[in-house]
C-alpha cells in the first residue's frame, strides 16, 4: 500500500500567500481598476492609512459565506467582503473594519454581518475605541432576512458600546438603507465630498414614491449631511485627508470610559497673557465678533478641532488641548444669528456635552448669548424640547466645567449655558459682562412703558431709564456680588485662569442619584 504524498509545508505557505492575496480573495483586476476610476482607494490602502505603519493584524481573513441559492454557491470570496482587526493609531490599540466594495459590492451578508459582530466585541471587550470604514451596497438582498438581522445585531453592538469607547465611522463611497443607522448611532461620522452618500431611501425610490427627482449628492451627499441634517461631524476633500484628521481626532480622546484623555506635551506657556483678546471682543453687546478667534488665542497653539463646523453655525462645539489636556469647548457664536440659541444649536452642543462627559473630558463655556430665537417655527419645530435637552445635558454631565462669560448672557439661555444655577464648577466674566432677564431696552420697555409712553419726550424718557436699568441691574459685578460668578477677570489672563483650574479639578469627584437611566428629552 502506497504512503499518501504529504505536502511540503513551503507548498502549503505559498497556497495561503495565494489566498490572501487579491487574486486569491476572488478579487478581479477590473474590480480594482473600477474602484480607481472612482476616484477611490481600496481597503487595504485605506487601512494603511488608517494605522501606523506595519501595525494592523487582520482577522479572519479566510471567513466565507455559507448561502446558496441564486448563485451565490458558485461565488464564495475570502473575506466576504469586509476586513476586520486591529492595529496602532499614534501608538495606540484601535480596532476596525472597512468594507470592500470590490466584493459583492460590500454587501452585508450573515458571515460578514458576524465578522463585524466579533470586531465590535472585542473592542468593547479591549477598551478601545472602534471606526468604521463604510463603503457598501446594503443588505445582501439574496440572503433575504439574515442580512438585515445581522444589521440589528450591528445596531445592537453600537448602542451597547455607546459611552464605553469612541466609535467612529468613516463613509467612503454608498451607505443606504439599513447601512445608514450604524453610522447615526456612532459618536462622529466623517465624509469625503463628491464620494460619500448616506440615505434610508435611493433616489430610485424616491422617485417611485413620491415623483420627485433628486441626485444621490443632493439626496445623501456630505453637503446635505454637513449643513442640513447634521449627520456629518466632518467633511473632507479627499480621503487621504480625511483619515488623518481620523487619526487626530483618535489622539484627543481617551481609549475608553474608564481613561482620562492622554495629555500631550506641551511648550505653550501655562501663564501666556493675550491682550489680544482685548481687541477682539467688541464692548458693545449689539456688535459681532468670530469666536474662533477667541478660543484659538486661549487654545494651546491656537489648535481647535471643531465638529459639526458647518451645521447650527450660531454655536461652536470642539476640542482644544489646554496646557496640554483635551478639553470640550461649547461657545455662542455672534458671527451667526448673533449667537443665539435656537433648535439645531441646542442640539449639537447637548450632543457634543453628552460625549465628553461620557469620556471624562472636561467642558469649557464660553457665554456671549441674547437669549433663545424666537418665533413660530421655532415653537412649531420645538425649541423648548430641544432646548430642554442642552439643559439636561450640563446638568447631567459630571465632569470639571468651567463657564466664562465673555459679554451678554440673557435670560433662559444665561442659565442655560451651564450658570452656576445649574451646576457648573466654576463660573468666571470678563469686566465687560451683562448678565441679565434680558437687555436693558427690552426690559426698561416692560418696566416703564406706561412712563415711557405718558412722557412728553418718549424717546428721552426711554434713553435715561435703559440707563438706570443698566447701571443698577448689569453691571459687570452685579452677578458677582450674588456669587454666580466667582470672579470678574481680566480678559488677557483667560488661559491662565482657565488652566489654574482645571488642574484644582483634574480629581473631581461626582455622582449622580442611582438609576437604570434618565429620560433625555429627545
Amino acid at each position: 500500500m502506497s504512503t499518501p504524498e504529504v505536502p511540503d509545508v513551503r507548498d502549503r505557505v505559498a497556497e495561503l500567500r495565494h489566498i490572501k492575496g487579491e487574486e486569491g480573495k476572488g478579487i478581479s483586476q477590473r474590480a480594482t481598476e473600477n474602484q480607481r476610476a472612482k476616484g477611490k482607494l481600496t481597503v487595504d490602502e485605506r487601512l494603511a492609512l488608517l494605522f501606523d505603519e506595519g501595525t494592523f493584524t487582520e482577522i479572519e481573513p479566510l471567513r466565507r459565506h455559507r448561502s446558496t441559492g441564486f448563485g451565490l454557491e458558485r461565488q464564495r470570496p475570502y473575506t466576504d467582503g469586509v476586513v476586520t482587526g486591529w492595529g496602532q493609531v499614534h501608538g495606540r490599540t484601535v480596532f476596525a473594519y472597512a468594507h470592500d466594495f470590490r466584493i459583492f459590492g460590500g454587501s452585508l451578508g450573515e458571515s460578514h454581518a458576524e465578522k463585524i459582530h466579533k470586531i465590535m466585541d472585542m473592542a468593547e471587550t479591549a477598551g478601545a475605541p472602534l471606526v468604521s470604514l463604510s463603503d457598501g451596497a446594503g443588505a445582501r438582498i439574496q440572503e433575504g432576512v439574515m442580512a438585515l438581522a445581522g444589521y440589528g445585531g450591528i445596531f445592537r453592538r453600537n448602542v451597547a458600546a455607546s459611552g464605553v469607547i469612541p466609535q467612529i465611522s468613516v463613509i467612503l463611497g454608498p451607505c443606504a438603507g439599513g447601512a445608514a443607522y450604524s453610522p447615526a448611532l456612532t459618536d462622529f461620522v466623517f465624509m469625503v465630498r463628491g464620494m460619500s452618500q448616506m440615505y434610508i431611501t435611493g433616489p430610485d425610490v424616491v422617485k417611485a414614491v413620491t415623483g420627485e427627482s433628486v441626485s444621490h449628492e443632493e439626496l445623501g451627499g456630505a453637503a446635505t449631511h454637513a449643513t442640513m441634517s447634521g449627520v456629518a461631524s466632518f467633511v473632507h476633500d479627499s480621503e487621504t485627508e480625511c483619515l488623518e484628521e481620523v487619526r487626530y481626532l483618535l489622539s484627543l480622546l481617551p481609549a475608553n470610559n474608564r481613561e482620562k484623555p492622554p495629555v500631550a506635551p506641551c511648550d505653550d506657556p501655562s501663564d501666556r497673557r493675550s491682550e489680544k483678546l482685548l481687541e477682539l471682543v467688541p464692548a458693545d453687546p449689539r456688535r459681532s465678533y468670530d469666536m474662533h478667534a477667541v478660543i484659538e488665542e486661549i487654545a494651546d497653539h491656537g489648535d481647535f478641532f471643531e465638529v459639526h463646523a458647518q451645521w447650527a453655525g450660531n454655536i461652536l462645539c470642539g476640542f482644544a488641548r489646554l496646557a496640554g489636556q483635551t478639553v470640550g469647548v461649547v461657545a455662542n457664536q455672534p458671527n451667526s444669528f448673533a449667537g443665539v440659541l435656537d433648535s439645531r444649536a441646542s442640539e449639537k452642543a447637548a450632543n457634543f456635552i453628552e460625549f465628553c462627559d461620557a469620556f471624562n473630558i472636561p467642558l469649557i463655556t464660553l457665554v456671549d448669548v441674547p437669549g433663545f430665537l424666537p418665533g413660530r417655527d421655532q415653537e412649531q419645530n420645538g425649541i423648548i424640547r430641544h432646548g430642554a435637552k442642552l439643559l439636561y445635558a450640563y446638568c447631567n454631565a459630571t465632569v470639571p466645567r468651567i463657564s466664562m462669560i465673555l459679554r451678554k448672557a440673557y435670560g433662559g439661555a444665561y442659565i442655560v449655558m451651564d450658570s452656576r444655577s445649574i451646576g457648573t464648577d466654576l463660573a468666571f466674566a470678563w469686566p465687560i459682562n451683562e448678565v441679565a432677564v434680558m437687555g436693558a431696552e427690552g426690559a426698561a420697555n416692560v418696566i416703564f412703558r406706561r412712563e415711557i409712553a405718558a412722557a412728553d419726550d418718549p424717546e428721552a424718557t426711554r434713553a435715561r431709564v435703559v440707563k438706570e436699568y443698566r447701571s443698577e441691574l448689569m453691571h459687570p459685578y452685579y452677578a458677582a456680588e450674588r456669587g454666580l460668578v466667582d470672579d470678574v477677570i481680566d480678559p488677557a489672563e483667560t488661559r491662565a485662569v482657565l488652566i489654574r483650574s482645571l488642574a484644582m479639578l483634574r480629581a473631581k469627584k461626582a455622582q449622580l442619584p442611582e438609576r437604570k437611566h434618565g429620560t433625555t428629552p429627545i
